[in-house]
């Protein structure tokens, strides 16, 4: 089964992928995540997993757009903790390290680790993974790289600190995309992601709430975005969870007169945090 992915091998998507789809899986790396949807829009790939949120830094606001506009479906979901580790050729120590490359996202995350050791050298990259692989091909002695686990089993790393990331409850959300719906059927599914967007009216939007939080659903979110070409319009991302089909499918009878478009993108099963 071939998978996209935003990153290079051994990266957090990888990981995300594996989790969700299993380790019998063939990552196709993507350098965008425009490159990623296309892929799976263009069918050469089977399916497409793809971040949406972090809980730290909030909405990846030019992904709901990407979304809205592919024609893909959303068939579930998965939550990522973010561990990340410094890693180095075997047999180097912490003591041997003088350099230290990864994303700049990532050493922002670990800064207050990586200002314990104020010889380091940081050094920004595009990837995280790729700093792992990099320190591997070119056997860069002196050099550690700051990635997942994932990077120091497939370059042959080894882990010199662990979890070194300042914020221990980080977390990232991706979406599993395909070109088409597949319902859930071991389970019943209990959460859907829809957009729509309402008239420019007073209290459109209000009165969609209303009916949602009666029929007793979750809006577990709620993104805005503009509708391009337009003036003060904006296009709503929901996620709602609830406890039966039935009941959100009444809610979605209820809403759809109050909107002036409404798309479902999936129902799915609530993802599992690892």
């Amino acid at each position: 089964m071939k998978i996209a992915i935003q990153g290079y091998a051994g990266c957090f998507h990888e990981i995300a992928a594996r989790n969700y789809f299993g380790t019998d899986i063939e990552p196709v790396p993507c350098s965008t995540f425009a490159e990623l949807i296309n892929r799976v829009r263009k069918n050469e790939v089977d399916h497409g997993i793809m971040a949406i949120e972090n809980s730290i830094a909030g909405s990846i606001l030019p992904n709901y757009s990407l979304l809205q506009k592919s024609g893909l479906y959303v068939n579930g979901e998965t939550y990522l903790h973010i561990r990340q580790h410094l890693m180095g050729l075997p047999g180097q120590t912490m003591d041997d390290i003088r350099e230290v490359h990864s994303h700049p996202m990532a050493l922002l995350q670990c800064m207050d680790f990586l200002s314990r050791h104020p010889r380091f050298r940081l050094v920004e990259t595009e990837d995280t993974a790729l700093s792992a692989k990099l320190v591997r091909q070119k056997r860069m002695k002196h050099t550690a790289a700051i990635a997942g686990k994932l990077a120091a089993d497939l370059f042959n790393l080894e882990i010199l600190a662990a979890n070194i990331h300042t914020e221990k409850k980080n977390y990232t959300r991706f979406l599993a995309l395909s070109r088409e719906e597949k319902r859930v059927k071991e389970k019943e599914p209990n959460k859907s992601s829809i957009y729509f967007h309402t008239s420019n009216t007073l209290g459109s939007l209000a009165a969609v709430l209303t009916r949602i939080a009666e029929e007793g659903i979750n809006l577990s979110k709620l993104q805005s975005f503009p509708i391009p070409g337009s003036e003060w319009k904006y296009y709503f991302h929901a996620d709602m969870e609830f406890s039966a089909l039935e009941q959100f499918e009444k809610v979605v009878r209820k809403i759809s007169p109050l909107t002036a478009s409404l798309k479902i993108l999936g129902i799915y099963k609530k993802g599992k945090t690892i």
